[in-house]
């Protein structure tokens, strides 16, 4: 197969994708690498219908790749994830009130496109967690106790464009990183962004029944294959955070030959996943959801 990985400068060096193009080239596939952040475009010659069996985007949020493969996708080209799928968790405002309205546990959000707006909301809702709509990685992500403490802050908070806020889940200061590759799902325990504490370590934990029926309904949602979500164990059970497309995979086995596999199955079908199932039991890594097992076939050469 021949594929097109669109690889922003940030991830220019990372070990995801960069370890999946090396076993995808080990395997005899043919993988041309675009760099939107530091090349010239040109826009009308950048997509040629037929050239690449598929396009794999791995961007920072807003970046200059999702345009790309966007143009890709509407040549009626092949993209892991589907460029619209993308576009529909890339936007947390919007990713919320997808998921909100198909059945999500999402915590109640608010939008605002500039930061004295946030003020409306009432103090009740207070601590708030307040972030960009397109952020990632944690960035300028604040809680905010009182709307005395959000006044303080708007200074701070301008110049990030739309925002969203949220009332803060009382949690143990641990989130779930739940990934999604293939049809299979992991679980990290992770120190939160809102309670950094150095002692702890992300690792692997088991994957409860509960967590892993949200998780893949996360992936039915979105339309997502290859996915991350972030999954707070509150006092009224678990809530979705966040949610990421193509994250880095951390602590999950074999990583870089999953998500190849993945990206070739797709390929392969066109680019649609089969939908997951959510009917979850109690289980540890990995788990399997059977009626993706097609999609993984063969052994990605």
């Amino acid at each position: 197969m021949r594929l097109c990985f669109l690889v922003e400068e940030l991830y220019r060096h990372d070990g995801m994708p960069n370890e999946v193009i090396r076993q995808l080239t080990a395997w005899g596939h043919q993988v041309d690498v675009v760099r939107p952040g530091g090349s010239l475009l040109r826009m009308t010659e950048a997509v040629h219908a037929g050239a690449h069996d598929a396009w794999v985007l791995k961007t920072v949020s807003g970046g200059p790749g999702l345009t790309l493969l966007e143009a890709a996708a509407a040549a009626g080209l092949t993209t892991v994830n589907d460029a619209r799928s993308i576009r529909g968790v890339r936007d947390k405002a919007l990713a919320a009130a997808i998921g909100r309205a198909r059945g999500l546990p999402l915590p109640p959000t608010y939008a605002a496109a500039c930061p004295e707006l946030l003020g409306e909301i009432p103090a009740a809702e207070y601590p708030l967690v307040v972030k960009p709509a397109d952020g990632s990685s944690g960035r300028a992500v604040h809680l905010v106790s009182s709307p005395e403490r959000l006044a303080a802050m708007l200074p701070a908070l301008a110049g990030e464009g739309m925002l969203i806020a949220q009332p803060y889940v009382p949690n143990s200061g641990t989130d779930i990183k739940v990934y999604g590759v293939g049809g299979e799902l992991f679980a990290t325990e992770r120190c939160s962004p809102l309670h950094p504490d150095p002692s702890v370590r992300e690792r692997r934990v088991p994957l409860t029944a509960e967590v892993a029926a949200i998780a893949a309904q996360v992936g039915a949602v979105y339309g997502l294959d290859l996915y991350g979500v972030d999954v707070l164990l509150g006092p009224d059970g678990p809530v979705v955070v966040d949610v990421n497309d193509f994250p880095s995979f951390r602590q999950v086995p074999d990583a870089a030959a999953r998500v190849a596999r993945a990206v070739l199955g797709l390929a392969r079908t066109g680019g649609a996943p089969p939908p997951p199932t959510s009917s979850a039991r109690p289980y540890t890594l990995p788990v399997s959801i059977p009626a993706q097992a097609s999609a993984r076939a063969g052994d990605g050469a």
